[in-house]
């Protein structure tokens, strides 16, 4: 069964507008740890899964970011939850699970219902995973809103059109979103348009 929340990582590290490292969590952290030996409060790690600041603890030597690193992971469950014992199954045909209950609809949807031809309960079935399908459409288009807007809000608050592309972001136009960034650093523009992918509605093709 998979976690409700994501795996931490892979983390990326931004010195100003460019990026000075990505991957492990240790890694980035060590990269922070160097990099702040110049000028500290232009140095920002990112949890990529939702776009979140990872505040790095620069205390003390590079070890012991290190182990600073393996503690965070440990403690936000980057192994993520065991996974529940498979119960054991006798012989014969497999149980599927169907919990039988008392469903009260008014006339119009039972009508609407025999309408729809076939069985009943199955039709039913159909809809309800239909709506499950759209929410968890609604859903990780929202998530990867969020995590570009507070990557953006972070590093990019400052560049031109910050905030046209955050427009651009909430409403999914991808044309007007890459348009917007597309004077934006590099390596800023590429990450934000990375987590902002899955919210943005690509134009429509023009066929041959």
């Amino acid at each position: 069964m998979p976690s409700s929340s994501p795996v931490p990582g892979p983390f990326v590290a931004f010195h100003g507008h460019r990026r000075i490292a990505e991957g492990d969590l240790e890694r980035v952290a060590l990269a922070v740890y160097d990099a702040t030996r110049g000028d500290a409060a232009r140095v920002l790690a990112f949890d990529t899964t939702d776009g979140r600041q990872v505040d790095v603890d620069l205390r003390g030597d590079r070890a012991g970011v290190g182990r600073w690193a393996r503690a965070w992971l440990a403690r936000e469950g980057a192994e993520g939850p065991s996974a529940p014992a498979e119960p054991r199954r006798g012989r014969g045909r497999p149980r599927l699970g169907v919990v039988s209950r008392e469903v009260t609809l008014l006339p119009r949807h039972w009508a609407w219902l025999a309408a729809q031809g076939g069985n009943v309960s199955a039709t039913l079935r159909r809809l309800v995973d239909q709506a499950r399908r759209a929410d968890d459409d609604r859903a990780r288009v929202r998530t990867a809103q969020d995590a570009a807007f507070r990557f953006m809000s972070a590093v990019a608050g400052d560049l031109p059109h910050f905030e046209e592309a955050v427009r651009a972001l909430y409403a999914g136009d991808a044309a007007a979103f890459r348009t917007r960034t597309g004077a934006w650093p590099p390596d800023v523009s590429e990450l934000a348009r990375t987590l902002a992918a899955p919210a943005l509605t690509p134009p429509p093709s023009s066929g041959s």
